[in-house]
């Protein structure tokens, strides 16, 4: 059987649905797929699949004509092909299973537009946006699959999603199957307790609480309330019990000298980009992400795993799998600096820490990424069944 997938780039260590769609690709290799990958770059992984370079168009052109010509080109290729299963990200026209990693374009777009503080700001970006080329050529190729006469098999990757599908583009929320995103726990589990230690030691904390915040678009996932909320814990009797750890995005200038201008340099660290996510997941005992949206972010499954309780927010899909007080806390806004101080503090009591830390060890076992791979796998088989029935 053979099966098509597209991205601009093609890599393990990417962002969310590209290392998702490389891991599923080795997977759907292992199971006797003919992989098939189309794409501006691919890092060889898995070295089984076909790849089919989409030359990118020059930088000086806009963003709506390179996203445009993806798509154009991607269609015309794949039709030349007898796929089984053309699988759909949100980036393409053509495709009969979907499964979008972003969630609906439009709500991911204003409610990152939320996250701007300054209220002139935020207003001009959102007129902006409304008259940007790349916002509605992005949105057309969003909504393709909901245009065809047939609908292709709609895959949401959490509930929040799935709503949010059914809402925008009139589809029953009966039509759309949820498969949850999962995390791979054998990587967690082999980051080695010494390395833990070591790490901990070296960043110059012992018995402190530690808050992980990891993302790389900072603003868009909440930072400068995390910030906010930070100080605000550390101005009472808490400021030598806890530190925040930020990695992923470079910090701006602004958020330097915030930290600076609290006197907090020590508690609260920018370690910039990582190839190892896990060490941190490993090292860190509360993940901490005051999303403005997210579709269902993987690090909430890895952390998780990792045995971390989560503070989040409702605009992030991957809520739907955290108990309220138990495994962690879901906040209403991001913006509520008091809510996330208060729940921040909740996990400086240990014997609280400790409960949760158990009941997130408890409930990732859920989510795992094979779980998530066999489901998938499953759909495509039975698409491809279907259409050889057909």
């Amino acid at each position: 059987m053979k099966i098509a997938l597209a991205l601009e780039n093609f890599n393990p260590y990417g962002g969310g649905v590209e290392a998702y769609a490389v891991g599923l690709a080795k997977r759907l290799v292992e199971n006797g797929w003919e992989v098939h990958l189309y794409g501006h770059s691919w890092n060889y992984e898995p070295r089984e699949a076909i790849f089919h370079r989409i030359s990118p168009l020059p930088h000086f052109l806009p963003p709506s004509i390179r996203i445009l010509h993806f798509a154009l080109r991607h269609r015309s290729m794949v039709r030349s092909n007898d796929f089984d299963v053309v699988l759909g990200f949100g980036n393409t026209l053509f495709m009969n299973v979907y499964q979008s990693h972003g969630g609906v374009h439009r709500f991911s777009t204003m409610r990152k537009i939320e996250a701007v503080r300054s209220p002139i700001v935020r207003i001009a970006k959102h007129l902006l946006t409304l008259i940007s080329p790349k916002y509605h050529v992005r949105a057309w190729i969003e909504g393709s699959p909901f245009r065809f006469n047939k609908l292709p098999v709609i895959i949401a990757i959490s509930d929040m999603v799935r709503r949010d599908l059914s809402a925008y583009f009139g589809v029953r929320e009966d039509e759309i199957i949820l498969v949850y995103n999962g995390a791979d726990h054998s990587k967690i589990k082999a980051v080695e307790e010494a390395r833990v230690i070591q790490t901990r030691r070296s960043l110059g904390f012992q018995d402190e609480v530690v808050f992980l915040f990891m993302a790389y678009d900072l603003r868009k996932k909440g930072v400068h309330y995390l910030l906010d909320a930070a100080a605000k814990l550390a101005m009472g009797s808490e400021v030598g019990h806890f530190g925040v750890l930020i990695v992923g995005g470079e910090p701006s200038s602004a958020m330097r000298s915030f930290v600076k201008r609290q006197g907090l340099t020590k508690k609260i660290m920018f370690l910039g980009p990582t190839t190892e996510p896990q060490l941190y997941f490993r090292t860190c005992d509360v993940l901490v992400l005051p999303t403005f949206y997210d579709a269902c972010s993987l690090v909430v499954f890895e952390a998780l795993a990792a045995g971390m309780p989560i503070i989040t927010t409702r605009f992030n899909g991957a809520a739907g799998i955290i108990k309220q007080g138990v495994s962690g806390f879901i906040l209403e806004s991001p913006s509520d600096t008091h809510a996330l101080t208060v729940a921040m503090k909740e996990f400086l009591d240990r014997d609280f820490l400790a409960r949760a830390k158990q009941a997130a060890q408890t409930d990732s076992m859920s989510y795992q990424l094979d779980d998530n791979y066999r489901e998938m796998i499953d759909i495509f088989d039975a698409v491809a069944r279907k259409r050889s029935i057909s």
